[in-house]
Parts: structure tokens; C-alpha cells; sequence
């Protein structure tokens, strides 16, 4: 599956640490994209061992994590608006 990943940290004493361990978690499995954005191709074995880890660091009751899940990635359409950084995911163009 291909899947688009954003979370959102409150960043208070506790949110440097977390926000550090969920940004080290995805980027062993996803492409990062841009600040708390990553995407890519994962099995649904690896997405589950993914999940775990972030479920270890992810504060319920202060933090967000939402993942867009989509069988292919030919199914995408990616528009920039602004500054175009060249992210490795040119092959949607």
C-alpha cells in the first residue's frame, strides 16, 4: 500500500523528545517530505511494526498522527503551491 503520514506534536516540555523518537520512526520506513510529512510504499506488515513504535512515543490526550492510506500511488495527484522543494516523489508529475 502507499501511504501519505502527518502528525502533529504539542510541543511543550515532553514534545521535543516525542516529536525526535515519532520523526526517527517514520523515517526508517517513509520518505520524508516535508516538516512532520512522509509518504511512501510499505507492506501492511511493516505499516503494523511502524505503528507500534509510534504508539510507544504518542501522547493520546496531546498529540496526532494521521495516516492516508491508498492501494497504489498512481492513484495520486500531488499539486505544490508555493515553493516546489523537488522531493524525490517527482514520478506523480
Amino acid at each position: 500500500m502507499y501511504i501519505i503520514l502527518v502528525y502533529d506534536i504539542k510541543m511543550d516540555e515532553k514534545g521535543a523528545k516525542v516529536q525526535r523518537n515519532v520523526f526517527k520512526i517514520c523515517k526508517k520506513y517513509l520518505s520524508h517530505i516535508q516538516n512532520s510529512v512522509f509518504e511512501g510504499e510499505i507492506t501492511e506488515a511493516k505499516f503494523m511494526k511502524m505503528e507500534l513504535e509510534v504508539k510507544k512515543f504518542i501522547r493520546k490526550d496531546e498529540d496526532s498522527l494521521i495516516v492516508f492510506k491508498s492501494r497504489n500511488e498512481r492513484w495520486l495527484q500531488k499539486v505544490f503551491l508555493g515553493k516546489d522543494e523537488g522531493f524525490k516523489t517527482d514520478r506523480f508529475f
